[in-house]
Order: structure tokens, then C-alpha cells, then sequence
């Protein structure tokens, strides 16, 4: 019976522990329309200040492209005569936020050239620019490497090149959706997906220079095409194609 006892305490315990996490913010994407007070729309190619948005990509953000339908954010990629359009929205000035544990719930796009990323960037970023208000991937893919999650982090010590990056290989990931999860502190932002730890970053010694996370972030949430990461080639023959998002959740 004490046995028994010690066992119902820790598995309370460890209930209580699971459900302490306060939940600070949400996106369920209900309704028909996108909630403005929560999001805004990149729009247009990056130019003339960041064209190809500083990847060589392709495509033209539009608000055209992003829609909310049966309970999800739905951006479409496609390819009108010579152009690709696509959709891209933030959540800066409107929710940014210092550590705590976020999920998203999403569906990726198959197809060579597309490329697809859930990630935050530094509210500060306008005062001091990238990469030095450093840059959190959550999830990125590219249809070139159809069964691999990239999770990835940019700094300024890595020059912004991507140094600090976890691929995991997980097959046929398009086919369903995935909880993309990242836990973030002072001192670590760790990744998992459907719960699974697949990294850890927390260098050994920690400034503005390695690791410039001690600050408010912002979300972003989009749909590229091409572009240095997405691949040169672009398979024309997929679009339109569709990245679907079912939540944002972020606890403290």
C-alpha cells in the first residue's frame, strides 16, 4: 500500500508539473479571416532594401496568398504566367515575448523548390539589424529533402550563416501534421518535434555575440519559393501547393 501510494504521488506530482506551464497566448486561426490585432502581412519581393528577402527567393508575398479556412492559417504557393506568389505574416509590434515554451501545429508542402518555416526574429531588430538580433527556426523544410526537419539558429558570431543547425529525418512528413515545440530560456532553447528532443543550443559562454536571446522575439510564419536555402531548381508542375497551420500556442 505504500508502494502504491508513493507511485499516485509522483505520478500527481508529475501531473501538476505538466500543467503548471501558464498559457500566455494563442492563435487557433478560427473564423474566416485573419485576426489583425495578432498579425500583419510581409508583402511585395524585398526590394529595394532586401530583394529576394536576402535568400535569392523567388516569390512575391501577397495577402492574396494567406487565408484562414476550417480552422487553419492556409498560405498557398503558386506560379501565375511567369511570377511565383506566396503568402508571409508576423506577429511584430502586435505580441513579441522573452522565453517560454511555444507549438505550432502544422501540415507542410511536398515539392521541389518550395520552402516553408515557422521562426522568430528580435523585436529589436530595426535598432540593430541581423543577424544581430538574432534569428530562431523553429521548423524550416525544403521540398529538395523530402524527410528532413531543419531547426537552426543565426548570431552574430556565426556571421548569420547557419552554423548552429539540427536536421532530423522523419519520413513522409508531408503526409500529416506535426507539433513543432521549442523551449526557451536565459540559458537554452531546446527543439522537439511531436515531442521528441531533437536539439539543444547553449553555448559555454554566452553574449550578445553567441547568443542573443535575451530579449523579446516575434513570429513569423511563411511560404518561400527558390531561394538560396529552397534550391535554385523550382518544380513547376506542384502549385498550386499549400502550407497549413492549425495553432500557435505559446506557454510561460
Amino acid at each position: 500500500m505504500k508502494k502504491r501510494s508513493i507511485i499516485l504521488g509522483l505520478f500527481l506530482f508529475v501531473g501538476l508539473q505538466l500543467t503548471a506551464q501558464e498559457l500566455i497566448w494563442e492563435e487557433n486561426f478560427e473564423g474566416d479571416s485573419l485576426n489583425m490585432e495578432n498579425w500583419s502581412y510581409e508583402t511585395g519581393d524585398g526590394c529595394p532594401d532586401l530583394c529576394g528577402w536576402g535568400n535569392n527567393e523567388r516569390q512575391i508575398y501577397s495577402k492574396d496568398y494567406v487565408a484562414v479556412k476550417d480552422g487553419n492559417l492556409v498560405i498557398t504557393a503558386d506560379k501565375v504566367e511567369d511570377a511565383y506568389y506566396s503568402g508571409k505574416v508576423n506577429t511584430k509590434d502586435k505580441f513579441e515575448f522573452q522565453y517560454g515554451t511555444v507549438e505550432v501545429r502544422a501540415k507542410l508542402p511536398d515539392g521541389h523548390g518550395l520552402w516553408p518555416a515557422i521562426w522568430m526574429l528580435g523585436a529589436n531588430i530595426n535598432e540593430v539589424g541581423w543577424p544581430a538580433s538574432g534569428e530562431i527556426d523553429i521548423m524550416e523544410f525544403v521540398g529538395r529533402q523530402p524527410d528532413t526537419i531543419h531547426n537552426a539558429l543565426h548570431t552574430p558570431a556565426s556571421h548569420g550563416d547557419t552554423e548552429n543547425i539540427k536536421t532530423t529525418p522523419i519520413d513522409d512528413v508531408t503526409s500529416d501534421f506535426h507539433v513543432f515545440k521549442m523551449n526557451w530560456t536565459k540559458d537554452a532553447i531546446t527543439f522537439y518535434i511531436d515531442d521528441e528532443k531533437t536539439y539543444t543550443f547553449s553555448p559555454s559562454e554566452k553574449n550578445e555575440e553567441t547568443y542573443p536571446y535575451r530579449h523579446p522575439f516575434y513570429f513569423l510564419l511563411n511560404l518561400a519559393v527558390g531561394g538560396n536555402f529552397g534550391g535554385p531548381e523550382v518544380d513547376d508542375s506542384i502549385f498550386p501547393k499549400q502550407f497549413l497551420i492549425d495553432y500557435v500556442k505559446v506557454y510561460k
